[in-house]
């Protein structure tokens, strides 16, 4: 028997940032089994994922992540970029088309640049101004779609994510409609914070 699980992620990228958002609840079949959990890790000081799908193959993929970033650091003297990260996720998913990381992911981040990109299973890589993942993704695209502009202040699209993930919960019910993580990505650095309604 398939277990179900679920959750609604959204990034949005605009001049000077990006901002990456998730539900905190966690849910195996029917069940709720917690309320609290970040689904947006951050890889780097500049550059977080969200995650949708196995858990563990999710954080398998972040200490992946982490090390390569580390290990690029180290060797060039300078950080990776969003979009080298993203290429390489890619890559690693590609290579394991035949046994997948069962994955939907969402990067982002500003090293030179605010960079947003989606990444599938099979490592399909697509850079875009706003995406969604998970179960609840067709409730906030629709919501990113109506309400996303070229020229919106971080803050703005802070609240258009905040936005399209509570609306999300309310539909899909494998989307916790109580809390929001949100992480948002500037010239400045990387902010955290919890948003509960």
């Amino acid at each position: 028997m398939e277990k179900k699980t679920g959750t609604t992620t959204v990034g949005i990228k605009v001049k000077d940032g990006v901002v990456l958002a998730a539900d905190t609840q966690a849910s195996l079949d029917h069940m709720v089994e917690t309320l609290n959990i970040r689904k947006v890790l951050p890889i780097t000081d500049r550059i977080a994922i969200t995650t949708a799908g196995s858990v563990g193959d999710v954080q398998a993929l972040a200490r992946m992540l982490e090390a390569e970033a580390r290990y690029y650091q180290f060797t060039w003297n300078r950080p990776m970029t969003t979009r080298a990260m993203a290429n390489l996720l890619s890559n690693i998913l590609n290579e394991n088309k035949f046994f997948p990381y069962m994955v939907q992911i969402i990067i982002g981040g500003y090293v030179d640049e605010p960079t947003l990109a989606n990444l599938d299973p099979l490592g399909g890589l697509v850079f875009d101004d706003y995406t969604a993942t998970g179960s609840g993704s067709p409730f906030a695209i629709a919501v990113l779609e109506d309400g996303f502009r070229k020229e919106m202040s971080v803050e703005e699209a802070k609240e258009l994510a905040i936005r399209a993930v509570k609306t999300a919960g309310k539909r899909d019910v494998y989307t916790g409609d109580r809390k929001v993580q949100v992480v948002v990505i500037t010239r400045d650095g990387m902010k955290e914070e919890f948003v509960e309604f």
